[in-house]
């Protein structure tokens, strides 16, 4: 019986890390695109303003998707690293260090969306700028929160090298899973990055390089690990 449990216990670990993984995709969708796509008209600050307004709590299942999202991911780090230790300590340590730098980053990015919502409030003391001058600070706040996401994403990108790298050693998980992992990491940093240094070329890159986020999730939660390896 207890060489049972031990068989399956990295097999359970497996799944459980794919899916709390996967249950990104429930707040991280949401709250990083949709959200913000619809409420955000780009370069509007009245229109952006009046359908926050008009959807006031749309724009706060946002926020909170974010937060649960942020919460969702120490989670997932750390199911991950009790899963892939036994084959290099010091690189899932670098793991969980490099996604823990992302979570407060991208959490207090938020706090400029609250600052969105208080502009908007009609509070008394907000009386003394004009309705111009707070569509406009309005305005500013949502430009850095997607200012602080980008640098969120750096440690979103840098993350998945550790991760991938123990995938591709593993012998428990197949390959081809790491060196797409690896492709994620350059993703998410060569689109941060070039945001920050050619702020009027647009580069979107990510959709294409991140297959591996979810191809991994999904191999851990159906096929699991090879339990003998």
């Amino acid at each position: 019986m207890t060489t049972r449990t031990a068989e399956m216990s990295p097999l359970v670990r497996a799944r459980v890390a794919g899916f709390l993984y996967l249950s990104l995709g429930l707040f991280a969708p949401f709250a990083l695109l949709y959200v913000p796509g619809t409420l955000i008209v780009r370069g509007d600050a009245a229109a952006t303003a009046s359908n926050i307004m008009a959807s006031e709590s749309l724009f706060r299942l946002g926020i909170v998707g974010s937060l649960l999202a942020a919460i969702v991911n120490i989670f997932v780090v750390l199911a991950l690293y009790q899963l892939l230790k036994p084959v290099n300590k010091n690189m899932a340590s670098l793991m969980v260090i490099f996604l823990l730098l992302a979570v407060p980053i991208g959490m207090l990015t938020e706090l400029n969306e609250l600052a969105v919502l208080l502009l908007l409030s009609g509070a008394d003391y907000l009386k003394v700028f004009t309705s111009e001058q707070l569509y406009a600070l309005m305005y500013l706040f949502l430009r850095l929160s997607s200012q602080g996401l980008l640098i969120a994403q750096i440690f979103w990108g840098l993350w998945l090298f550790p991760m991938g790298y123990l995938v591709f050693k593993s012998g428990f998980i197949p390959r081809i899973l790491g060196v797409l992992l690896i492709i994620g990491c350059f993703g998410y940093l060569i689109e941060s990055f070039a945001a920050f240094l050619l702020p009027s070329f647009k580069v979107n890159i990510i959709f294409y390089t991140s297959w591996g986020e979810l191809l991994f999730p999904l191999w851990l939660l159906i096929k699991g690990v090879n339990v003998e390896q």
